[in-house]
C-alpha cells in the first residue's frame, strides 16, 4: 500500500481508542473536566457518519500529537480543518503525504519561505520535518467528510483544540502563527507574557496577496527562538 492510500483507510470509529494510544502527557492535557461532555457527543456524531457510509479524513486525527510531546512544542501553526480530497489529509495542518502535490495554501507558504530567506521553495509538501523540530501543525477541527470542507465544524473539536492551545501557552514559551480570521479568534487563549503571537491573512489564494506574502513570519519565529536560546527551525 502506498503512503497516499494508507491515509484513506477507514476512520477508526472508537475515538477513545485513539485517545488511549496517545502519550500520557497528551492524555493529561485532554482529560480536563471541561472536555468530559465533549467526547461522547463527538464520538456519536462520527459513528453516525460512518454508519451512513461517509468517508472521513484523516485516518488518524491524532497524528500531529504522535510526532512530538507537549514539552517539545516550540511553534504552533494553526489550520482550519483537514483537506477533504482523497490522499491529502494525514493529520498535520497544511501538510500532505510524500509524493502528493502541495495544495495552493501550502504552495503560498513555500513561496513566503522562499521570499523570506532568499532560498528555493521546499520540494516536499510533507511537513513531518517541521514536526521533528518542535512545530505542532494543528487544525482547529481534526476531521472532515470527504468532499465537504468544514463539514465537522461545531461538532466539539473546537473545544478540544482550544483546550490544547490554552494549556500549551501556559506551559512554556511558544510561537503561535495565526493565519486568517478563524485562527485569529484563538488569540485570547494565548495571551501569556512568554508567548509570541503572529497574525496574518490566510495563505489561501483568495487572501494570501492581502498580506500573507511578505509577512516574514518564518524569519520572525527564528529570531524569537534565538532570543529564547533555542535553535532555529529549518523551514
Amino acid at each position: 500500500m502506498n503512503q497516499s492510500s494508507l491515509f484513506d483507510a477507514p476512520f477508526p470509529s472508537a475515538l477513545k481508542d485513539g485517545l488511549a494510544s496517545l502519550s500520557p502527557a497528551w492524555q493529561t492535557l485532554l482529560q480536563q473536566p471541561v472536555l468530559a461532555p465533549v467526547w461522547p457527543a463527538l464520538q456519536a456524531r462520527l459513528d453516525a457518519e460512518l454508519q451512513a457510509g461517509a468517508t472521513i479524513y484523516p485516518a488518524d486525527p491524532w497524528f500531529a500529537l504522535r510526532l512530538l510531546q507537549p514539552e517539545q512544542v516550540r511553534v504552533v501553526i494553526l489550520g482550519q480543518d483537514p483537506y477533504h480530497g482523497p490522499g491529502q489529509a494525514h493529520g498535520l495542518a497544511f501538510s500532505v503525504p510524500e509524493g502528493v502535490k502541495p495544495p495552493p495554501s501550502l504552495r503560498n507558504m513555500f513561496k513566503e519561505i522562499s521570499r523570506d530567506f532568499g532560498t528555493p521553495p521546499p520540494a516536499s509538501g510533507n511537513l513531518q520535518r517541521w514536526a521533528a523540530q518542535g512545530v505542532l501543525l494543528l487544525n482547529t477541527v481534526l476531521t472532515v467528510r470527504h468532499g465537504e470542507a468544514a463539514s465537522h465544524r461545531g461538532w466539539g473539536w473546537e473545544a478540544v483544540t482550544d483546550a490544547l492551545l490554552q494549556q500549551l501557552a501556559q506551559r512554556q514559551p511558544c510561537a503561535f502563527l495565526l493565519w486568517g480570521s478563524d485562527a485569529q479568534r484563538k488569540r485570547e487563549l494565548l495571551r501569556t507574557p512568554s508567548s509570541l503571537v503572529l497574525e496574518a491573512p490566510h495563505p489561501s489564494p483568495l487572501s494570501a496577496h492581502r498580506g500573507f506574502i511578505g509577512c516574514g513570519h518564518f524569519s520572525q519565529v527564528n529570531q524569537w527562538l534565538h532570543a529564547q536560546g533555542l535553535p532555529a527551525i529549518d523551514w
